[in-house]
């Protein structure tokens, strides 16, 4: 069953135009925004996004790394959430190795701009929503 389970969260992965991640403010409280799908990924374990370092979702991961991205597919009302942490990497190897062509839009200075950086969620656990039903499972 847990097969058939990383299967279905695999496909809704790649069927989301979106990503949907969480962070915890000074507050304790939940915070959530869209952004675009992950830059690479590997499996359900671990996801790697571009963002701005002067960012307030920056600032809450390092002061708090807990973290879920929200997958879904609206077509069949289906989701995954994947709970973890994430890290905010500014070494140069990770920032060359996800930069895009074109990501000068956000980063005028380029690969190196100091206002780039890469977040690197891993998951530890997911909840898969599907036919009015949930399913967790351990993410190995």
């Amino acid at each position: 069953m847990a097969k058939d389970l990383f299967k279905l969260g695999l496909s809704i992965v790649s069927r989301s135009g979106k990503t949907i991640i969480s962070s915890v403010d000074e507050y304790g409280f939940p915070n959530t925004k869209a952004m675009l799908k992950p830059r690479e990924q590997d499996g359900l374990k671990t996801f790697y996004l571009t963002t701005n370092t002067s960012s307030m979702r920056v600032h809450q991961y390092r002061n708090n790394p807990k973290a879920c991205l929200y997958f879904f597919d609206a077509r069949f009302f289906r989701g995954i959430m994947l709970r973890g942490t994430m890290e905010v990497l500014e070494d140069q190897e990770t920032k060359a190795r996800i930069w895009k062509t074109g990501d000068t839009m956000y980063y005028k200075e380029g690969v190196t701009d100091p206002d780039y950086c890469v977040l690197k969620f891993t998951a530890s656990d997911a909840r898969i929503y599907e036919n009015f039903k949930s399913l967790s499972f351990e993410i190995e």
